[in-house]
Parts: structure tokens; C-alpha cells; sequence
């Protein structure tokens, strides 16, 4: 093998383990993988599947417990700072300097990694006109988009181009056409300057770009090979169901606990089906006794192997279990309008983040506020909560008008922040009595619903975890118990699954539906179009203003064409933001 054709990245028998708290959690166990050049490499799997511990392995930031590791040909344990040397090492929460600008941040990253003064223009040149950030190189970083703050960070990353690029989750919390443009920058690089790239990624439409795919599961390789490889042995198992009778939510609740059924998820108006066999399920099995089915085969996807994967392996993964306190009575959308936006505003100086806009959202609704990052939808949020007056315009929650009696609709009101707003050193079972607590709950029903929630958010076994040390998945989970608590009857989610692995978002979309069902109203924000599709409405905000007011499947249709019959909700988004973009 020709040193170009070497593997960028090899290892055999690795093995990690931590103590966090008072258990002790064995991140991984006996890994055996290779990572070739010039490739884009995915890493996939479950929260706590050890992804990011091997990514802090390659970087030479931690030391196995066992096992070797080579990253382009060096001895990690023997040249940890050679290796750190030698590769750029991208982390979920990158470290940018908020009081430094953009060229700030970029002068200080050139330092730390050493470019000569005489290579700086030119790749500064480069980088900014790669990320779009060359007219904001004088703005504080902290005052960057969520979106601009990523393309930031690579750009930080790659001031010295490395050989091999180490990238943990680079597209959390950014919207879509922010991921396009960090997707076409690393493919760049790869093209034109033969990087290698390992990238850890929770969305398995994005892993489906790679040119290699590396599935983890409890800190063990479940798999390796292309998305194509790995999706193929799932032809003939996936279909998706509709009916004219019933809604999706009520389908897919029936469908999930039907015999020979490995997975369902919500997309569009029908319910994808993934079988154990391949040959089409008849409505009788799925449904005795129920309304028409419509069954249609559809091609498998990435996520479909993962999840069918994932199940076989793992019977029953806890994160996949019904919650046991779902409603099993259908619910439907009433007219009453629960939430009311009229011409509402908001300004902070000169600067009108929501310049006059306007909804309703009935009771049961599932709405989704999407937008790209800096379109207004959080500072819409926020005055929605009662966390922020507007400046002008009506808004009212539960019939109450937010400038005179905010107090009495934020009771009526559980939110759950983008941050997940847990007290980190205190224990689940301590968050729990906090937030009951602080909802004004007492003796038995205070009780009563941290049982509830322990039992039905499957966090028994965390009780006496602290949040600190919870996988992501489980601080979710943790998130949003502490959100319901109460019992609310309007529900905020601020982007409830940023980062979570599929498992993890099917089981909270689950309970989400079910509170739908139950008449609870849902106002959602999210990057992640797939979850678009769980939403009954969605408005889709640029620059502080309505883009679009729709259904998912009205919005989708309004860009299908003879090149695109089948767009997603993605497409449309994109769609809007960029023919928005032309008209400014």
C-alpha cells in the first residue's frame, strides 16, 4: 500500500472508559476501524454510542485505556502533540472568543496554529469567501447567527489546512441552507485539497453525503460501508401508510405496536413503515378492524437500516418503548384559537428582529416556527413565553393579552429551552422536586408526578444521576418532564432535539404526539425539516417577517416540478429563503 493509499486514521482493540458520578461507563470496547484519505467519513450512532470519544482519541486529547491508535501514521499515545499538530479538530461546542470579531478569531486561531504572516491573507481571502463571512469580519463573534458562528468555527479550524479534519456534530442547531453551505465547504476541501474528513453526525439525512458511514452502538462498530451498502439489505421494507379516514398521528400510534413492525416515523401526510420482511404488510395485520389503508413501497433510506439495525441488535432499546402514559383516544384540532398574533413586533434599538407579523394556533395543534438562524423566530418565542414584551402589536396565550397578565399565561404554559434549562449539579430525582416545586405543586400530587415522570420518561435508573451526566438523550427526556410537570395545556419546545440520534427523537416525537392527541397545543421551532412533517401548520420566517403560512404538504407543493416530484420540506425551505434573498 502506497503511503497516499495509507489510512488516515486506524485503530485496534480500543477501549476507553470513564467514572462519571458513581458509575463507571466503558465508552469503548475492543474498536477496530480504519478511515480512508480523501474521503468523507461518517460517524453514526445512538447518544452515548462513544462518537465523540473517539473523536477526542484521534485528536490526541485523551489516552486509551487499551488498544493502538494511529492517525496519519503517528502513534497517538507515543506523539500526542504531533498528532495535535497535525489535525483539525472541530468539537461540538467550538471556542470561539464572543469578544473578539470575526478577523479577531481568525488572527488568534493563525497564532495557535502557527501560519506564517505571509500565508494569511490569501487563506483569509479564501476562508471568507468560502463561508460568506467577508462583509462581517468586524463584527463580534457573539454577535453572529447560530448558522454564521459554525462557519466561523471551521473557518478557525482550517486556517492551516490539515490533512486529516476531525468534525463532532458541525451542524447542530444550524438551519438548512447554513448546513448546505458547511456541506459544500468540506466537500471543497476534500475535492480541491485532498482532505480527509471524519465527521460525527445525529442526522442520517446528512450521513447519507458521505462517501463512507461507521455505525456505533455502546461504544462497539455495528458496521461499516457506504450509505448505498449499508441501506441495501432493507429493499422491499420500507412503505409508507396513509388513510383517508384517520390522521397520521392516530396511524402512527397504532402502527408502532402492530406485529412485524421495526419503525415508523411521520412524513407528510402518511406514516413511514419499515417491516421486518420484505414483502408489503396487509392493512388487516396492521389494523384488524380498522379504517382503509392505503400502502405505497417506497424506497429505503439510511435511517431505515439504522434504526432496523440498532432493534436487531439491541431488542428493545429503552429509548423505543411506548410511553406508558400516552392517551389512547384520538384527538383532534379544535377551531378555538389558543395562541393569537396580530402585527406583532419587536425592536432593540434601530433593529426590528419581528417587523409586524401574524398567526393563530388552534387547541391540539402541532405549529412549527422555522426560519433560518437570525429570522426572529426565538425573539417571536421568547414574547410568546412572556420572556420578552413586544414592542408592539397583540399577542395573546390562553386568552390572556401578554402586556397586562403574562403571569397568568405562562402558568398555563410549559417550555422546554433550546438549552435544555436543567440544574446540572443536581440529580434527575432532585430536578424533578425542584421543578414541581417551582410550579407550586404539593405533598400528594407533587408526588404523583414525579412518579409519573420517572416512570413514563423512563428515567428511573438516572434517578440518582445528575444532569451533568446525563447522555443528551436523557437530559432531553429530563427537559421535558420538568416542562410537564404542571400539566400544561400549551406546550414551547425551543429546538427539543438538536443533536439527539434518531432513537432518541422517534421516542419524544411519540410523547409529543401523544400530548397532541390528548388536546394539548404544541408550538414548535425547529432546524430539522423532517420534524416539519409532525407539525399540522408551519410559518417560515426571513428577517423578522412571514415567508410562508402552510400546511407541510401545501408548502411542498407549491415547489414540485417535472426535475423535483417530490420535494421535501427542506426544498421548500430553502426555496423560500433563497428567492426571499433575491427580492431583498
Amino acid at each position: 500500500m502506497s503511503h497516499a493509499d495509507a489510512p488516515v486514521l486506524r485503530c485496534q482493540g480500543l477501549s476507553k472508559r470513564f467514572v462519571v458520578g458513581k458509575r463507571l461507563v466503558q465508552a469503548l470496547t475492543g474498536v477496530a476501524l480504519e478511515v480512508r484519505p480523501g474521503r468523507v467519513t461518517g460517524l453514526i450512532g445512538p447518544d452515548g454510542a462513544g462518537k465523540t470519544t473517539l473523536m477526542r482519541l484521534a485528536a490526541g486529547l485523551l489516552v486509551p485505556d487499551a488498544g493502538t491508535l494511529e492517525v496519519l501514521g503517528l502513534n497517538v499515545i507515543r506523539e500526542p502533540v504531533t498528532v495535535q499538530e497535525s489535525v483539525g479538530y472541530m468539537p461540538q461546542h467550538f471556542g470561539l472568543y464572543e469578544d473578539l470579531s470575526v478577523q479577531e478569531n481568525l488572527d488568534l486561531y493563525a497564532d495557535l496554529q502557527g501560519v506564517p504572516g505571509s500565508e494569511r491573507a490569501p487563506r483569509y481571502e479564501e476562508l471568507l469567501h468560502m463561508t460568506g463571512l467577508g462583509p462581517f469580519t468586524a463584527r463580534l463573534a457573539g454577535r453572529l447567527s447560530g448558522g454564521m458562528k459554525q462557519k466561523l468555527g471551521l473557518a478557525c479550524t482550517l486556517v492551516h489546512p490539515p490533512r486529516l479534519l476531525l468534525l463532532d456534530e458541525p451542524t447542530v442547531g444550524v438551519d438548512p441552507v447554513s448546513r448546505r453551505e458547511l456541506w459544500e465547504i468540506v466537500y471543497r476541501e476534500v475535492e480541491q485539497e485532498g482532505m480527509s474528513v471524519l465527521l460525527s453526525t445525529a442526522y442520517l439525512d446528512e450521513a447519507e453525503r458521505c462517501h463512507e458511514v461507521i455505525l456505533m452502538h455502546d461504544g462497539r462498530v455495528l458496521g461499516t460501508g457506504s450509505p448505498k451498502a449499508l441501506t441495501a439489505p432493507m429493499q422491499g421494507r420500507s412503505f409508507l401508510v396513509a388513510s383517508p379516514e384517520v390522521g397520521k398521528r392516530r396511524i402512527q400510534t397504532r402502527l408502532a405496536s402492530a406485529s412485524g413492525v421495526v419503525d415508523t416515523a411521520i412524513q407528510g401526510d402518511a406514516v413511514r413503515l419499515v417491516t421486518e420482511r420484505a414483502e408489503t404488510p396487509r392493512p388487516d395485520t396492521l389494523w384488524s378492524g380498522g379504517p382503509q389503508l392505503d400502502i405505497t413501497p417506497v424506497q429505503p433510506r439510511l435511517e431505515d437500516a439504522f434504526v432496523a439495525r440498532i432493534k436487531a441488535t439491541f431488542k428493545d432499546p429503552p429509548a423505543t418503548r411506548p410511553d406508558p402514559a400516552a392517551p389512547t383516544s384520538p384527538g383532534t384540532v379544535s377551531d378555538e384559537a389558543v395562541i393569537t398574533v396580530h402585527d406583532a413586533k419587536r425592536r432593540f434599538g434601530d433593529f426590528y428582529a419581528v417587523k409586524g407579523i401574524s398567526f393563530v394556533v388552534r387547541r391540539g395543534e402541532i405549529f412549527g416556527l422555522l426560519g433560518a438562524n437570525g429570522a426572529g423566530k426565538s425573539t417571536t418565542f421568547r414574547m410568546l413565553c412572556g420572556l420578552l414584551p413586544a414592542s408592539a402589536g397583540e399577542l395573546k396565550v390562553a386568552g390572556h393579552d401578554l402586556r397586562h397578565a403574562a403571569a397568568k399565561a405562562r402558568a398555563r404554559i410549559g417550555y422546554m429551552a433550546q438549552r435544555f434549562s436543567l440544574y446540572v449539579n443536581l440529580t434527575v430525582a432532585e430536578n424533578l422536586q425542584f421543578f414541581s416545586a417551582a410550579y407550586g405543586l404539593v405533598w400528594a400530587r407533587r408526588r404523583a408526578r414525579i412518579d409519573w415522570a420517572l416512570e413514563s420518561l423512563e428515567l428511573t435508573p438516572m434517578a440518582d444521576t445528575p444532569a451533568s451526566d446525563l447522555p443528551l438523550g436523557y437530559q432531553q427526556r429530563l427537559a421535558l418532564a420538568a416542562a410537564l410537570m404542571h400539566e400544561p395545556d400549551i406546550l414551547f419546545l425551543d429546538e427539543p432535539t438538536s443533536g439527539v440520534d434518531p432513537l432518541a427523537r422517534r421516542a419524544f416525537w411519540t410523547r409529543i404526539n401523544a400530548l397532541a392527541e390528548a388536546g394539548v397545543t404544541v408550538l414548535v421551532t425547529t432546524h430539522f425539516m423532517d420534524e416539519a412533517n409532525y407539525c399540522d401548520r408551519v410559518v417560515i420566517m426571513a428577517d423578522g417577517e412571514i415567508l410562508a403560512a402552510d400546511t407541510p404538504e401545501d408548502l411542498k407543493a407549491r415547489f414540485r416540478s417535472t426535475q423535483n416530484p417530490s420535494p421535501t420540506m427542506e426544498d421548500a425551505f430553502i426555496a423560500l429563503i433563497e428567492g426571499h434573498q433575491q427580492a431583498a
